[in-house]
């Protein structure tokens, strides 16, 4: 697939700060754990509901 981009927007919360480490080859790369939340109201109860993901990210450039 040379050539092709993908692209994703997650917005949420940072379960920690980044954790930024030097690669072999000088480059850096990037860690870090981001929380996506969806709310939502239960049609049956009323009652609000919530459900989080943890989302593991790895940012590096090539």
């Amino acid at each position: 697939m040379a050539g092709s981009l993908n692209k994703v927007l997650l917005i949420g919360r940072l379960g920690a700060d980044p954790e930024i480490k030097q690669m072999v080859n000088g480059k850096s790369v990037a860690r870090l754990s981001l929380a996506t939340s969806q709310s939502w109201k239960d049609k049956n109860t009323g009652e609000k509901k919530e459900k989080t993901e943890w989302h593991r990210i790895v940012v590096f450039n090539e």
